[in-house]
Protein backbone atom coordinates (compact mmCIF):
# COMPACT_ATOMS: atom_id res chain seq x y z
CA UNK A 1 0.00 0.00 0.00
CA UNK A 2 1.03 3.49 -0.55
CA UNK A 3 1.70 5.68 2.21
CA UNK A 4 0.47 8.27 0.24
CA UNK A 5 -2.68 7.41 -0.35
CA UNK A 6 -3.37 5.99 3.14
CA UNK A 7 -6.55 7.68 4.35
CA UNK A 8 -5.06 8.75 7.93
CA UNK A 9 -2.27 10.06 5.64
CA UNK A 10 -4.38 12.11 3.32
CA UNK A 11 -6.11 13.82 6.47
CA UNK A 12 -2.59 14.61 7.86
CA UNK A 13 -1.50 16.46 5.09
CA UNK A 14 -4.56 18.67 5.02
CA UNK A 15 -4.70 19.71 8.62
CA UNK A 16 -0.63 20.79 8.01
CA UNK A 17 -1.25 22.38 4.27
CA UNK A 18 -4.39 24.29 6.41
CA UNK A 19 -1.81 25.28 9.21
CA UNK A 20 0.68 25.91 6.69
CA UNK A 21 -1.52 27.97 4.89
CA UNK A 22 -3.05 30.43 8.23
CA UNK A 23 0.72 31.04 9.54
CA UNK A 24 1.42 31.70 5.72
CA UNK A 25 -2.04 34.10 5.97
CA UNK A 26 -1.37 35.80 9.32
CA UNK A 27 3.11 36.73 8.55
CA UNK A 28 1.68 38.26 5.19
CA UNK A 29 -1.16 40.66 7.03
CA UNK A 30 1.88 41.50 9.87
CA UNK A 31 4.13 42.31 7.30
CA UNK A 32 1.19 45.06 5.71
CA UNK A 33 2.21 48.45 6.39
CA UNK A 34 -1.05 50.26 8.43
CA UNK A 35 -3.56 52.20 5.82
CA UNK A 36 -3.53 55.83 7.29
CA UNK A 37 -6.55 57.69 5.66
CA UNK A 38 -5.89 61.86 5.37
CA UNK A 39 -9.19 63.59 5.50
CA UNK A 40 -9.75 67.18 4.82
CA UNK A 41 -12.16 70.13 4.58
CA UNK A 42 -12.16 70.86 1.29
CA UNK A 43 -9.93 69.70 -2.03
CA UNK A 44 -10.63 73.50 -3.87
CA UNK A 45 -9.28 75.34 -1.37
CA UNK A 46 -5.30 75.83 -1.79
CA UNK A 47 -4.57 75.24 1.43
CA UNK A 48 -5.57 72.11 1.88
CA UNK A 49 -3.61 71.39 -1.30
CA UNK A 50 -0.80 72.36 -0.21
CA UNK A 51 -1.73 69.93 3.11
CA UNK A 52 -2.18 66.77 0.51
CA UNK A 53 0.84 67.73 -1.57
CA UNK A 54 3.15 67.76 1.90
CA UNK A 55 1.41 64.46 2.98
CA UNK A 56 1.81 62.68 0.07
CA UNK A 57 5.98 64.02 0.36
CA UNK A 58 5.88 61.91 3.31
CA UNK A 59 3.92 58.95 2.33
CA UNK A 60 6.91 58.56 -0.75
CA UNK A 61 9.65 59.10 1.68
CA UNK A 62 8.51 56.45 4.06
CA UNK A 63 6.83 54.29 1.55
CA UNK A 64 7.71 50.46 3.69
CA UNK A 65 6.05 51.88 6.78
CA UNK A 66 2.42 52.97 5.91
CA UNK A 67 -0.25 53.41 2.65
CA UNK A 68 -1.37 56.79 2.72
CA UNK A 69 -4.95 57.38 1.36
CA UNK A 70 -6.42 60.90 0.59
CA UNK A 71 -9.84 62.57 0.63
CA UNK A 72 -12.25 64.78 1.58
CA UNK A 73 -15.20 67.10 0.57
CA UNK A 74 -15.44 69.88 -1.99
CA UNK A 75 -17.46 72.15 -0.09
CA UNK A 76 -16.25 73.27 4.01
CA UNK A 77 -19.78 73.27 5.01
CA UNK A 78 -20.77 69.73 3.63
CA UNK A 79 -19.60 67.76 7.25
CA UNK A 80 -22.33 64.83 5.88
CA UNK A 81 -20.64 64.02 3.49
CA UNK A 82 -17.77 63.80 5.65
CA UNK A 83 -19.33 61.92 7.51
CA UNK A 84 -20.17 59.48 4.87
CA UNK A 85 -16.93 59.29 3.88
CA UNK A 86 -15.68 58.68 7.66
CA UNK A 87 -18.21 55.38 7.75
CA UNK A 88 -17.05 54.27 4.44
CA UNK A 89 -13.57 54.23 6.22
CA UNK A 90 -14.80 52.14 8.59
CA UNK A 91 -15.85 49.51 6.90
CA UNK A 92 -13.04 49.27 5.28
CA UNK A 93 -10.98 48.81 8.38
CA UNK A 94 -8.15 51.60 7.89
CA UNK A 95 -5.54 51.82 10.91
CA UNK A 96 -5.99 55.13 11.57
CA UNK A 97 -7.92 58.78 10.13
CA UNK A 98 -6.19 61.97 10.31
CA UNK A 99 -9.05 64.41 10.26
CA UNK A 100 -9.89 67.89 9.58
CA UNK A 101 -13.48 67.97 10.29
CA UNK A 102 -16.03 70.74 8.59
CA UNK A 103 -18.19 70.97 11.91
CA UNK A 104 -16.49 70.68 15.29
CA UNK A 105 -19.57 68.62 16.88
CA UNK A 106 -21.31 66.97 14.77
CA UNK A 107 -18.12 64.49 13.58
CA UNK A 108 -17.88 63.21 17.01
CA UNK A 109 -20.19 60.25 16.92
CA UNK A 110 -18.61 59.32 14.04
CA UNK A 111 -15.21 59.42 15.13
CA UNK A 112 -16.58 57.68 18.16
CA UNK A 113 -17.72 54.42 15.83
CA UNK A 114 -14.64 54.89 14.19
CA UNK A 115 -12.03 54.45 18.06
CA UNK A 116 -15.15 51.61 18.97
CA UNK A 117 -14.23 49.77 15.54
CA UNK A 118 -10.37 50.37 16.65
CA UNK A 119 -9.12 53.29 14.56
CA UNK A 120 -6.80 55.39 15.44
CA UNK A 121 -7.54 59.12 14.52
CA UNK A 122 -5.80 62.16 15.09
CA UNK A 123 -7.89 65.57 15.28
CA UNK A 124 -5.88 68.43 12.67
CA UNK A 125 -6.68 72.01 11.68
CA UNK A 126 -10.05 72.28 13.62
CA UNK A 127 -10.09 70.92 16.87
CA UNK A 128 -13.37 69.03 17.56
CA UNK A 129 -15.22 70.29 20.33
CA UNK A 130 -13.95 69.65 23.78
CA UNK A 131 -17.28 69.69 25.81
CA UNK A 132 -18.75 67.21 22.68
CA UNK A 133 -15.40 64.86 23.22
CA UNK A 134 -15.93 64.91 26.77
CA UNK A 135 -19.80 64.50 26.35
CA UNK A 136 -18.73 61.01 24.44
CA UNK A 137 -16.25 60.19 26.66
CA UNK A 138 -12.99 59.90 23.86
CA UNK A 139 -9.86 61.04 23.73
CA UNK A 140 -8.94 62.65 20.12
CA UNK A 141 -5.86 64.04 19.84
CA UNK A 142 -5.55 67.71 18.46
CA UNK A 143 -2.33 68.62 16.38
CA UNK A 144 -2.40 71.79 15.25
CA UNK A 145 -1.85 76.00 15.58
CA UNK A 146 -3.28 77.80 18.55
CA UNK A 147 -5.68 79.69 16.07
CA UNK A 148 -6.42 82.41 18.79
CA UNK A 149 -2.48 83.19 19.13
CA UNK A 150 -2.28 83.42 15.05
CA UNK A 151 -5.37 85.90 14.89
CA UNK A 152 -4.10 88.37 17.65
CA UNK A 153 -0.32 87.93 15.54
CA UNK A 154 -1.91 89.08 12.70
CA UNK A 155 -4.92 91.30 14.23
CA UNK A 156 -1.65 93.27 16.50
CA UNK A 157 -0.02 93.34 13.24
CA UNK A 158 -2.92 95.30 11.65
CA UNK A 159 -3.75 97.50 14.74
CA UNK A 160 -0.34 99.03 14.62
CA UNK A 161 -1.55 100.39 10.72
CA UNK A 162 -4.75 101.82 12.18
CA UNK A 163 -5.79 104.42 14.88
CA UNK A 164 -7.83 104.24 18.14
CA UNK A 165 -11.63 104.71 17.71
CA UNK A 166 -11.25 103.12 14.02
CA UNK A 167 -13.92 101.14 12.61
CA UNK A 168 -13.09 97.44 11.50
CA UNK A 169 -15.71 94.54 10.44
CA UNK A 170 -14.64 90.64 10.82
CA UNK A 171 -15.46 87.90 8.18
CA UNK A 172 -15.67 85.19 9.87
CA UNK A 173 -15.38 81.17 9.05
CA UNK A 174 -18.54 78.97 9.72
CA UNK A 175 -19.26 79.97 13.29
CA UNK A 176 -19.76 76.54 14.92
CA UNK A 177 -16.52 75.64 14.12
CA UNK A 178 -13.47 75.66 16.60
CA UNK A 179 -10.97 77.56 14.81
CA UNK A 180 -13.41 80.29 13.11
CA UNK A 181 -14.74 80.99 17.02
CA UNK A 182 -10.80 80.91 17.99
CA UNK A 183 -9.77 83.31 15.15
CA UNK A 184 -12.53 86.02 15.52
CA UNK A 185 -11.75 85.74 19.76
CA UNK A 186 -7.92 86.53 18.77
CA UNK A 187 -9.30 89.62 16.30
CA UNK A 188 -11.67 90.50 18.70
CA UNK A 189 -8.48 90.56 20.79
CA UNK A 190 -6.01 92.37 19.04
CA UNK A 191 -8.86 95.00 17.97
CA UNK A 192 -9.96 96.05 21.68
CA UNK A 193 -6.46 95.97 22.99
CA UNK A 194 -5.63 98.65 20.95
CA UNK A 195 -8.89 100.30 21.06
CA UNK A 196 -10.53 99.98 17.62
CA UNK A 197 -14.00 99.57 17.01
CA UNK A 198 -15.26 96.27 15.52
CA UNK A 199 -18.63 97.65 14.04
CA UNK A 200 -20.32 94.15 12.31
CA UNK A 201 -19.11 90.36 12.01
CA UNK A 202 -20.52 88.01 9.89
CA UNK A 203 -19.46 84.45 8.63
CA UNK A 204 -18.85 84.01 4.96
CA UNK A 205 -18.73 80.58 5.64
CA UNK A 206 -14.86 80.37 4.41
CA UNK A 207 -16.26 80.75 0.76
CA UNK A 208 -14.46 83.57 -1.18
CA UNK A 209 -17.88 84.52 -3.18
CA UNK A 210 -20.01 84.96 -0.03
CA UNK A 211 -17.38 87.11 1.60
CA UNK A 212 -17.08 89.80 -1.41
CA UNK A 213 -20.95 90.08 -1.41
CA UNK A 214 -20.85 90.43 2.39
CA UNK A 215 -17.82 93.12 1.97
CA UNK A 216 -19.64 94.72 -1.04
CA UNK A 217 -22.71 95.04 1.68
CA UNK A 218 -20.43 96.37 4.55
CA UNK A 219 -18.74 99.18 2.13
CA UNK A 220 -22.05 100.36 1.36
CA UNK A 221 -23.83 100.41 4.92
CA UNK A 222 -20.08 101.73 6.41
CA UNK A 223 -18.01 103.82 4.67
CA UNK A 224 -15.64 104.96 7.26
CA UNK A 225 -14.72 101.28 7.51
CA UNK A 226 -11.00 101.02 7.88
CA UNK A 227 -10.14 97.39 8.07
CA UNK A 228 -11.67 93.72 7.34
CA UNK A 229 -10.77 90.82 8.96
CA UNK A 230 -10.72 88.16 7.42
CA UNK A 231 -10.91 84.20 9.11
CA UNK A 232 -9.22 82.15 5.88
CA UNK A 233 -7.24 83.86 2.60
CA UNK A 234 -9.92 82.43 0.77
CA UNK A 235 -12.44 84.74 2.07
CA UNK A 236 -9.70 87.42 2.31
CA UNK A 237 -9.64 87.27 -1.91
CA UNK A 238 -13.76 87.68 -2.11
CA UNK A 239 -12.89 91.22 0.16
CA UNK A 240 -10.07 91.85 -2.27
CA UNK A 241 -12.30 91.90 -5.13
CA UNK A 242 -14.99 93.77 -3.61
CA UNK A 243 -12.67 96.68 -2.07
CA UNK A 244 -11.33 96.58 -5.47
CA UNK A 245 -14.68 97.07 -7.28
CA UNK A 246 -15.49 99.62 -5.00
CA UNK A 247 -12.65 102.09 -5.66
CA UNK A 248 -11.44 101.39 -2.02
CA UNK A 249 -7.78 100.01 -2.37
CA UNK A 250 -5.64 101.44 -0.34
CA UNK A 251 -8.45 103.06 2.06
CA UNK A 252 -9.46 99.88 3.40
CA UNK A 253 -6.79 97.22 4.39
CA UNK A 254 -7.24 94.02 4.56
CA UNK A 255 -5.96 90.99 6.68
CA UNK A 256 -5.86 86.95 5.67
CA UNK A 257 -5.64 83.58 7.63
CA UNK A 258 -3.39 80.31 5.99
CA UNK A 259 -0.78 81.82 3.87
CA UNK A 260 -1.92 79.72 0.79
CA UNK A 261 -0.08 80.72 -2.78
CA UNK A 262 -2.89 82.45 -4.89
CA UNK A 263 -2.66 85.93 -2.23
CA UNK A 264 1.37 85.99 -2.91
CA UNK A 265 1.15 89.01 -5.41
CA UNK A 266 -1.65 90.68 -2.92
CA UNK A 267 0.94 90.74 0.16
CA UNK A 268 3.29 92.09 -2.82
CA UNK A 269 1.78 95.07 -3.79
CA UNK A 270 -0.21 96.22 -0.58
CA UNK A 271 -3.65 94.78 -1.26
CA UNK A 272 -3.61 92.09 1.83
CA UNK A 273 -1.96 93.64 4.62
CA UNK A 274 -0.72 90.48 6.08
CA UNK A 275 -1.44 86.95 7.24
CA UNK A 276 -0.93 83.90 8.93
CA UNK A 277 1.20 80.48 8.27
CA UNK A 278 0.42 78.00 10.12
CA UNK A 279 2.26 75.59 7.64
CA UNK A 280 -0.11 73.56 5.45
CA UNK A 281 2.38 71.26 3.72
CA UNK A 282 3.33 69.93 7.35
CA UNK A 283 -0.13 70.10 9.55
CA UNK A 284 -1.30 66.92 7.97
CA UNK A 285 2.42 65.43 8.24
CA UNK A 286 2.35 66.23 12.21
CA UNK A 287 -1.16 64.35 12.33
CA UNK A 288 0.57 61.14 10.12
CA UNK A 289 3.74 60.87 12.04
CA UNK A 290 1.25 60.71 15.71
CA UNK A 291 -0.70 57.93 14.35
CA UNK A 292 2.09 56.21 13.02
CA UNK A 293 3.83 56.52 16.49
CA UNK A 294 0.25 55.49 18.33
CA UNK A 295 0.20 52.00 15.65
CA UNK A 296 3.80 51.19 15.98
CA UNK A 297 3.75 51.62 19.83
CA UNK A 298 0.62 50.04 20.36
CA UNK A 299 -0.55 52.85 22.20
CA UNK A 300 -4.26 53.07 23.45
CA UNK A 301 -6.06 55.83 21.88
CA UNK A 302 -6.97 57.09 25.69
CA UNK A 303 -2.96 57.34 26.36
CA UNK A 304 -2.50 59.77 23.15
CA UNK A 305 -1.64 63.36 24.04
CA UNK A 306 -4.80 65.77 23.99
CA UNK A 307 -2.42 68.79 22.71
CA UNK A 308 0.44 68.94 20.15
CA UNK A 309 1.41 72.95 19.49
CA UNK A 310 2.45 73.47 15.87
CA UNK A 311 4.38 76.66 14.35
CA UNK A 312 2.92 80.00 13.09
CA UNK A 313 4.49 82.58 11.59
CA UNK A 314 3.22 86.06 10.51
CA UNK A 315 3.25 86.94 6.74
CA UNK A 316 3.65 90.21 5.64
CA UNK A 317 3.87 92.17 2.05
CA UNK A 318 6.87 94.12 3.55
Amino acid sequence: MKIHSHPLFQRLMKVCLTSLTLTLSVTANAADPPRIALVMKSLANPYFVTMAEGARAHSREHAAHYDLLITGIQNETDSAGQIRILEQLIIEKVDAIVLAPADSGNLVPVVSKALDAGVTVINIDNKLDDRVLAEAGINVPFVGASNTKGAIMVGSYLAKKLRAKDKVAIIEGISTTTNAKARTAGFRASMESAGIEIIEIQSGQWESAVAEKIATEMLQRHPDLKAILCGNDIMALGVTAAVHAAGLEGRVKIIGYDNISPIAPMLADGRILATVDQFAGQQAVFGIELALKALTEDTPQQDLPPLVQTPLKLITGQ
